[in-house]
């Protein structure tokens, strides 16, 4: 049985999986005595269940075929559009203040990780609050997965850059890897990383509970933490009943957004597969300390010479609220530290959220949850551009780089800059396109970079001016999701996907 499972389109298992999480918040609205929003799950939920169990009696009989990477890749992209539809239905049946767009939206904000505040915080009740993290959480799964099992092979989704993406330059456990049938990649894969996920997702929860936050909301920061999508119940993280504890656990586990060298090694995107040599990983480490220290320097060699204990305090707290937000918008999570407010008076800056739009536009590492452009393709284009002033210094000089260093820095940086090209084409084409639904441009800019770079918390942080995104109007909200879909699977992915000699090779 498991493995005829594994033979059908993989947007199938994937519609039961979500079908089969419909039953917690269904519990838990019973729970809590709300039977409108419990039967609302439950009914929806048993309703999947009959929808895969149907599809997958008229598909038994098929040939056993293992399905290709591009099917596969197909079903990633039908379940980031289509599945919402499904997700919405206990949603919307459980509000039942909304549309069934409003509802969709919120979905695929929810399974792309983008986290976009649709609605109210005290507008859902505690289940469909539920409901959002878990969606949220999920959709983290399936990029994880999807990453190596899915992106990988075809070289997309970061690893095109890498020294691993030349024919020949890999590992040979890597290389028999992608040789590998899609049906036993994923398996193997999926079974390297739930318990994994799993695992660091219930050590979050352990500690907020711990520290007397409250079991919901710790379980729901910590669904949104693991997954970077920013989805939380509360209007802002400081209403956490753990305060700064509570914030230095989330920052301890944001740096799984970083790179994928802090949970696997089945994706290798660098050289080196320790940690401490990871590219990404130290590159993020350098913008969390370096872009915190710059904001505030001046005040902090201030409170120094006039030996004012109150400033000192009130300087701690301000780095503090800076290398939070930084890592939380740089991992494109978005949550604002409760000392961000102080870290912006400190430094005297009136435009933080230009600092926190470039931060979400950078994104985290290659193969995690984070979207963005990545560190990876970023540093390809700093050692491109590195080796370039070279020579511009010495005509004749030699790179000293090895083989598979070269690579990233010349064909990896070449395919980065096409990425970055691309993305930006995007960034400008979305930009109108809300320009002409009626958006001005600083909310039509801030909406695009929310959404392609999955960091829907940006819509509230990087503008002083209010985005309501239920009054946007219709077009606009199925345009956000295109740019939440688009910036979820990248462009070269969708090209890969729609491009008809690609599916004929």
């Amino acid at each position: 049985m498991l493995s005829r499972i594994l033979y059908l389109p993989l947007i199938l298992p994937l519609t039961g999986v979500f079908a089969a999480a419909m039953f917690v918040p269904a519990l838990h609205a019973l729970y809590l005595d709300d039977h409108s929003v419990a039967q609302a799950f439950f009914y929806s939920g048993i309703l999947g269940f009959a929808f895969v169990a149907m599809t997958g009696l008229s598909l038994a009989n098929r040939s056993k075929k293992d399905n290709t990477d591009l099917e596969n890749l197909a079903s990633l992209f039908l379940a980031y559009t289509v599945l919402p539809l499904f997700l919405a239905l206990p949603f919307y049946e459980g509000l039942e203040t909304t549309s069934y767009l409003n509802a969709y939206v919120e979905m695929v904000s929810s399974f792309t990780t983008t986290g976009a505040p649709l609605f109210e915080a005290d507008r859902l009740t505690e289940s469909l609050h539920l409901w959002r993290g878990i969606g949220g959480w999920r959709g983290g799964l399936v990029s994880w997965i999807a990453a190596s099992a899915v992106l990988a092979p075809l070289n997309l989704g970061g690893f095109e850059v890498t020294a691993r993406a030349e024919p020949g330059q890999g590992e040979e456990r890597f290389d028999r890897f992608k040789r590998a049938s899609s049906a036993k990649r994923i398996t193997r894969i999926s079974q390297d990383l739930i318990p994994i996920y799993a695992g660091l997702t219930f050590l979050v929860w352990l500690f907020m509970v711990v520290a007397n936050e409250d079991p919901l909301t710790a379980a729901i920061l910590a669904m949104s933490t693991l997954a970077t999508s920013g989805i939380t119940p509360l209007d802002g993280l400081d209403g956490m009943q753990t305060g700064f504890y509570g914030e230095a656990v989330i920052f301890l586990f944001l740096a799984f957004g970083l790179s994928r060298l802090t949970f696997s090694k089945d994706s290798i995107t660098s050289v080196n597969s320790q940690l401490r040599y990871d590219p990404e990983f130290r590159m993020g480490l350098v913008l969390v300390l370096a872009v915190p220290l710059l904001l505030f320097s001046r005040h902090w060699i201030g409170a120094i010479e006039f030996e004012e204990q109150e400033n000192l305090r009130s300087a701690m707290s301000a780095l503090w609220g800076g290398m939070f937000t930084i890592l939380s918008f740089l991992t494109t999570t978005g949550f604002e530290s409760a000392a961000w407010a102080q870290s912006q008076d400190w430094s005297g800056l009136s435009t933080p959220g230009l600092i926190l739009l470039g931060l979400a536009l950078v994104g985290g590492g290659v193969a995690t949850t984070a979207g963005g452009v990545k560190l990876l393709r970023v540093y390809a284009l700093y050692l491109n551009g590195r080796r370039e002033l070279e020579k511009l210094v010495l005509p004749s000089s030699m790179g000293n780089a090895s083989g598979s260093s070269r690579r990233i820095r010349r064909q990896g940086a070449f395919i980065a800059w096409v990425f970055f090209m691309l993305f930006a084409l995007s960034l400008a084409l979305i930009t109108v396109i809300f320009a002409l639904l009626g958006q001005d441009f600083e909310a039509a800019l801030v909406l695009t970079i929310a959404a392609l770079s999955t960091t829907g918390p940006l819509i509230d942080s990087a503008t002083t001016n209010t985005i309501e995104l239920l009054d946007i109007g219709a077009p606009a909200k199925l345009v956000l999701c295109v740019a939440m879909v688009l910036g979820r699977l990248e462009t070269l992915g969708l090209i890969a996907l729609f491009n008809l000699r690609v599916w004929r090779a």
